[in-house]
Formats: C-alpha cells, structure tokens, sequence
C-alpha cells in the first residue's frame, strides 16, 4: 500500500537528488489517446519547494509530453531505487510548461547549469505524493551517462536559427496530432 505524503520531505528530496533516471508519464484526454512514458536522463531536475518540482527537457524522438501539458497539465513524475533500500515514488500533479522562446525562459534555464540549451523546461506543481516498497524492481549498477543527447543539443556548430527551425519542423505536432512547439514571431521573442 501506498504511504502518502503532504509534501516533500528532506528524505524524499534526497532520494530525488540521488537517482540517475526518472520517468515521466503524460496522456491527453482523448480516450483513444496514446499515453506517454518517457525516462529521463542527466542532472535534469530540480525541487523548488516541497511542492514544486521543475525538469528539463533536452529533446528526444516526439513532442508528446509537451503537447499532453498544454491540453491538460496531468502529469506523474516517478523514480525507482535501483541500488539501496527498495523504493518508488510517484508525484502527480499538474504541470506548466515554458519553451525556448518564452520570456521566462532563461529564468528557469539557470537552474540547470550543465546544460547549453533545451527545447522546454517543465514545472510540476505536485498534487500527490506516494510512495511505496519497490520490492519487484531489480539492482542495477551506474556506470555513466550517455553523452550523445548532451552533445548534439549542446553543439555549436548548430546555430540557434538552425536549431530552432529544426524544434519547430521535428516538434510541431504530437503522435495525436496535439499542437506541439509553436515558435513566437520575432516581434513576441523576449
């Protein structure tokens, strides 16, 4: 059975900051929708606040996550220990999202400084907190992080102009045909 909890509490902040993958689960409200599950990688999150967790999304095969926040902002962020003492929690809430063209960008984009660049940064606001045993899910060791992502969304030699049209011709719409990136006009950019 779950334990559920009012907000986050040092402990489960500390288990947050120690794992090296985390899973993001989203779904539009289509009932024949596809639901998306999407690991994530890297020093990717930050807990603001005990009720407040915000991501980064660096970019990835679809757009699917982004599309389901703007529809409808449901969103479950899990983790899984998978070395030391059994453990998942889930957080449920409703997120926002702010893109690579938006004026708050480069705000929240100071909160990850090991990254150049991404396409959105997501913020939960947590809605429910659970936790539970974790008994089934396996020991796996860290090795290392795969440096491809970082690499070809950090490179330089892609210009910002190239790499946005790249955001706005890959990212426009989602697997259901949810709106995806739309890029502001010059005149809207910050």
């Amino acid at each position: 059975m779950d334990k559920i909890h009012d907000q986050l509490n040092e402990k489960l902040i500390e288990f947050i900051k120690q794992q090296k993958i985390f899973f993001v689960a989203s779904a539009p409200l289509a009932a024949d929708g596809l639901i998306n599950l999407s690991p994530k990688g890297y020093d990717s999150i930050v807990v603001l606040n005990p009720t407040t967790i915000a991501w980064i999304d660096l970019g990835g095969s679809g757009i699917e996550t982004l599309a389901h926040t703007k529809e409808n902002g449901r969103m479950t962020l899990m983790f899984c220990a998978f070395e030391g003492s059994a453990n998942i929690l889930r957080l449920h809430g409703k997120a926002q999202v702010s893109q690579f063209d938006d004026p708050d960008f480069a705000k929240l984009m100071a909160l990850f400084p090991a990254h150049g660049r991404a396409r959105n940064i997501f913020t939960l606001s947590i809605e429910r907190i659970a936790e539970s045993c974790g008994w089934g899910v396996p020991f796996f060791e860290f090795t290392s992080e795969r440096e491809q992502l970082k690499r070809y969304v950090d490179n330089p030699a892609l210009s910002t102009d190239k790499w946005v049209e790249k955001r706005q011709r890959t990212n426009a719409v989602s697997l259901d045909g949810l709106p995806g990136i739309v890029t502001h006009s010059k005149s809207e950019k910050p």
